[in-house]
């Protein structure tokens, strides 16, 4: 099984094709189990010189916006020009199971059949912005097996969601015509990241509803301070439903990335992302560490049960459980 097959072993696999162990490889990275870490560990750094050749392109927007149906005409325009496209869609998380409700993939039955598309659901956890934590390394694990563009797709449309641009080189906001949110975006702050802004639906009765709120959107956009100062975000309208305008989306994707990568802007970019995210993962895991010591973890039960009775302030309950690791890292750093 592959629990007793070497990371190289896995790694090999993986480079012949083998979607099967790709996808086994996924559920070792992700896992939770620490049995899991060493193996994963190894996996991930035997891929690392083969990462960086594919494109990551993060799509979110308001729920009912049809960012799958987009994702889905999007992905069979790329397979039809020869290239293989991977699919990791962040689903909300069962309360029950705290699985992926898989909604994404059973919507995407065209790409489902397609031999050179992978889609991975992946249950969001609770965690901020929308993105698994381990989304960054499936997309790595995507890049070496030789997939050309790696789409994450996020739950809905919020503050929280703009934890995304440190996923991916190229965000795509996805509106609606007539939803009245239009300036709403600029509030979120999702505008502010947008690399694009694509109006979707526009077909039947939304035709002119979809060029009003392109408008609208367009002279928002000169108010704001563009991301990078070689890239001004456009505003593309588009019928997922009925395949239009699908290609012009692609080629601003491809604009974007000549434009940037004529500087090496999106290089940098990645190193930033990867600095970022390491220091964000040792802080968490610090504070895991914390939390699992045995006389902290004591004191955070009782002093939590105390709060839950209203014998004792959350402020009050703060500064105790605080003020007693301080106390104990600084003894531990004295010894």
């Amino acid at each position: 099984m592959m629990n007793a097959m070497s990371a190289d072993d896995i790694v090999e696999e993986i480079l012949k094709g083998n979607r099967a162990l790709l996808a086994r490889a996924m559920t070792i990275i992700e896992s939770t189990h620490s049995k899991h870490y060493q193996l994963a560990d190894e996996i991930l750094d035997k891929i690392m010189p083969l990462v960086g050749k594919a494109k990551r392109i993060g799509i979110t927007g308001v729920p009912g916006s049809g960012k799958s149906t987009l994702l889905e005409a999007l992905g069979m325009h790329l397979i039809n020009r020869g290239l293989k496209v991977a699919i990791i869609a962040i689903d909300p998380s069962s309360f029950i199971s705290g699985g992926s409700i898989l909604g994404d993939k059973t919507r995407m039955t065209r790409l489902l059949r397609e031999y050179n598309a992978f889609i991975r659901p992946v249950p969001s956890g609770g965690h901020l912005g929308g993105a698994s934590r381990r989304t960054r390394e499936l997309t790595f694990l995507f890049d070496a097996a030789g997939f050309d563009v790696v789409f994450i797709e996020t739950v809905g449309v919020g503050q929280s969601e703009i934890e995304m641009i440190d996923l991916v080189d190229f965000f795509c906001l996805v509106q609606i015509p007539g939803a009245g949110d239009e300036l709403q975006g600029i509030k979120k702050g999702i505008m502010e990241v947008a690399d694009v802004i694509i109006i979707n639906k526009e077909d039947g009765d939304n035709k002119i509803m979809a060029q009003v709120a392109k408008t609208m959107l367009k002279n928002a956009l000169h108010i704001l301070k563009p991301k990078y100062s070689e890239w001004q975000a456009p505003v593309l309208t588009c019928s997922a439903r009925e395949n239009t305008g699908i290609e012009n989306i692609w080629e601003v994707v491809e604009k974007f990335y000549t434009t940037m990568e004529a500087n090496e802007k999106v290089a940098s970019i990645r190193k930033g992302q990867d600095s970022r995210w390491m220091k964000r993962q040792i802080e968490e895991n610090i504070i895991n560490m914390i939390y699992n010591t045995q006389d902290i973890n004591e004191l955070y039960r009782k002093t939590k049960a105390r709060v839950e009775s209203n014998q004792l302030s959350p402020r009050h309950a703060v500064e105790t459980v605080s003020q007693y690791i301080a106390e104990k890292l600084t003894c531990d750093c004295l010894k």
